[in-house]
């Protein structure tokens, strides 16, 4: 959205307008609802926690004094929220997102992920492979470290610069960059890993014919 009309629906929402905070709700929900399935692993629990956000919103938003980082107080909000609710929680195997894109799809969720598959959206086979890219995407996120799986989703799902993030997680900028880094490289190995493995499947399948 614009700029101009960011700063007016915040200004609409902080007098208490209702219709302006169903703009904030429409611009950034999709958003915030796939950050917080992908940092969860669970649909149930990004539902439940992208609620709290926006009641936070609702209690927080008349102090908020807009500087042009509606988006990185937002994205911060949800952050602090999920990892207090993680602290909450005992630790245990992190759920694999499942749905794919269909999900996504659902929950009206923006997801820059989704788009690695190429070729024509319309068609059975290219909705298949995009669902099966999502699902090796969403293994591969789990086995990342928080750390890193985080600063990669806060910076793809929210698009926050480098210097948000290490901000927002109260982090040295080079410890973001170092985790990004190292999440993207270690994600396109194990992206790498799946598609050589199916490559090889795939071939012995055709030998054995």
């Amino acid at each position: 959205m614009e700029g101009d009309a960011l700063a007016e629906a915040i200004r609409g929402a902080q007098r208490g307008d209702q219709k302006a905070f169903d703009l904030l709700v429409d611009w950034y929900g999709g958003r915030l609802f796939g950050f917080l399935f992908r940092l969860t692993g669970s649909r149930h629990d990004a539902e439940d926690l992208m609620q709290e956000v926006f009641v936070r919103l609702v209690r927080m938003i008349a102090a908020y004094a807009h500087d042009g980082r509606f988006e990185a107080w937002l994205f911060r909000i949800a952050a602090n929220l999920a990892r207090d609710r993680a602290r909450r929680v005992v630790r245990g195997p992190r759920p694999t997102p499942s749905g794919g894109a269909a999900g996504y799809d659902e929950g009206n969720a923006i997801d820059p992920f989704e788009e690695i598959a190429d070729g024509d959206r319309d068609s059975g086979l290219s909705r298949m492979q995009a669902a099966e890219d999502a699902d090796r995407l969403n293994a591969a996120l789990n086995a990342l470290s928080d750390s890193e799986r985080e600063v990669i989703l806060l910076r793809h799902f929210s698009q926050l610069s480098f210097k948000e993030i290490a901000d927002l997680m109260n982090t040295p900028l080079g410890t973001a960059l170092a985790r990004g880094h190292r999440g993207l490289q270690r994600l396109r190995e194990l992206m790498g890993d799946d598609a050589n493995e199916a490559n090889m499947s795939t071939q012995r399948a055709s030998r054995a014919k």
